[in-house]
């Protein structure tokens, strides 16, 4: 009888399922474009539903390959996105720091997230479109950290327009998440031995 054949290596050493969440308009998807195209574009993209895009980054000598689904931040889409936090790992809650209604309900976002996510699910708080003129600006950067520090988690500013902190968004809380799944690795080992 033949051995059966060898399992095929896989191209990465984590996979890590991200989720963007935020009201519509706030430019989850530009951040997603410019994170895994390299690209901006100026016309509103409205995402109907879900849609994803992958990206394999290198941390400490590991490949990671993030799923990072961007969801619709429209009211009617609602039940289709929590049933996508369930596997989430990490999700980045997003709002535009020229709209205060984007950042007020960062609040209901993060109760969504209490209802339907994992408890132990890496957050990131991440005021999009920094570029924009200060006498636009209607979130100080001061709210956003005071928000991030008030539930425990990070906090960038970022502009996908010009590429600011976007990298560092998404390679932070995929550090982040790699270091849980290394502890939680690590605990297991002990636990087995």
């Amino acid at each position: 009888m033949a051995a059966p054949p060898a399992r095929a290596r896989a191209d990465y050493d984590y996979l890590i399922k991200l989720l963007l969440i935020g009201d519509s308009g706030v430019g989850k998807s530009c951040l997603l474009l410019r994170f895994s195209d390299g690209s901006f574009t100026t016309s509103f993209i409205t995402t109907i539903g879900i849609d994803f895009k992958i990206r394999t980054i290198e941390l400490d000598g590991k490949r990671i390959k993030l799923q990072i689904w961007d969801t619709a931040g429209q009211e009617r889409f609602r039940t289709i996105t929590t049933a996508y936090y369930r596997g989430a790992m990490g999700i980045l809650l997003v709002y535009d720091v020229t709209d205060e209604s984007s950042f007020n309900n960062i609040r209901n976002w993060i109760r969504n997230i209490e209802q339907h996510a994992s408890d132990n699910v890496n957050k990131i708080l991440v005021g999009n479109k920094a570029d924009m003129d200060e006498s636009k600006r209607a979130v100080p950067r001061s709210r956003g950290q005071a928000l991030a520090d008030e539930y425990g988690i990070k906090f960038f500013e970022t502009s996908a327009k010009t590429n600011l902190n976007v990298e560092e968004v998404f390679f932070s809380i995929a550090k982040d998440i790699k270091q849980r799944l290394a502890d939680t690795d690590a605990r297991a080992e002990v636990i087995n031995y």
